[in-house]
């Protein structure tokens, strides 16, 4: 299944960081960012999530929800969370259902060795649940800038 702009969002349920479930459509009402990330705790996924992090205050002003996905465990997010101070959601995608439904599970090269793998993606989602932008090829230290400037456009 590829994703595209205006498409609806595919609902799902996941656990958080604290072990509480959330679906997408609980959110209908509100922008959404999902951002799809490989592991918690390596390199670029916490400068993502650090500027994000730093930069929540202004989603909250524009009421704009954050959920991070990994494949991690409901443990290994609250750990990250705890650590980087993250006071936005983390789910956990641990048979990696969601990733695979929105795309984003795909093969990899890292080392010259082939896996699958989350790949860094993320989607914005519109008060109406339908897909109003892709960010593929993120760029960790610049993302939370790159969204807030396409939500404040509305």
């Amino acid at each position: 299944m590829t994703l595209k702009i205006e498409d609806q969002s595919p609902d799902f349920e996941l656990p958080d960081q604290n072990g509480k479930n959330h679906k997408l459509s609980d959110y209908l009402g509100k922008k959404v960012l999902i951002y799809f990330y490989p592991r918690d705790f390596t390199a670029g996924c916490t400068i993502e999530a650090c500027q994000i992090r730093d930069s929540f205050p202004k989603f909250g002003n524009i009421n704009a929800v954050v959920l991070g996905i990994s494949a991690d465990s409901v443990e290994s997010h609250k750990k990250f969370a705890e650590k980087h101070y993250l006071p936005f959601t983390l789910l956990a995608d641990t048979n990696k259902e969601v990733a695979r439904v929105y795309g984003v599970y795909q093969p990899k090269k890292f080392l010259g060795k082939e896996f699958l793998g989350i790949v860094r993606t993320s989607f914005l989602i519109g008060e109406s649940g339908k897909i109003e932008k892709i960010y593929e090829k993120v760029k960790p230290a610049a993302h939370a800038s790159e969204v807030l400037i396409d939500l404040e456009r509305g």
